[in-house]
């Protein structure tokens, strides 16, 4: 796997997905297996491609997803754009700086975010962040 260092982290690259061709930001859905029930949940989700990684977030917030993710790295993402399915293995943004790399593309990439009552730092602090890779 090609690592590359965004912000002083060092993430793996999305071999397999042609990340060009992916919209920078958008709807996907994500399917993951939950810590509890061990049945698979697919939930709607926003995206961005940021430093060529594609990135899940949203507002800060605890999240079912996210939860799962933690106890069970492997999902399916679900592209809407172009239509496919990949195996992914997802990877929780923990590195401040990183996040905040994070979450200034976010909002640039997607004004909407840039909307809601919640400042950068809250950002920062407490939304979700994972990067997914191929498996």
């Amino acid at each position: 796997m090609i690592e590359r260092s965004v912000a002083g982290a060092a993430w793996p690259s999305l071999r397999g997905m042609d990340v060009d061709a992916i919209p920078p930001t958008g709807t996907c859905d994500v399917s993951t297996v939950g810590r509890r029930s061990g049945r698979t949940h697919r939930v709607e989700i926003w995206y961005v491609v940021i430093d060529d990684r594609l990135v899940l977030t949203g507002t800060p917030g605890a999240r079912h997803w996210l939860a799962n993710l933690r106890h069970h790295p492997r999902a399916v993402l679900h592209l809407r754009e172009p239509s496919a399915d990949h195996a992914v293995t997802a990877e929780e943004v923990t590195d401040p700086v990183a996040r905040r790399r994070i979450a200034e593309e976010a909002w640039r990439l997607q004004p909407w975010y840039a909307e809601q009552p919640y400042s950068i730092d809250d950002w920062v602090e407490r939304s979700p962040m994972v990067v997914l890779t191929a498996s």
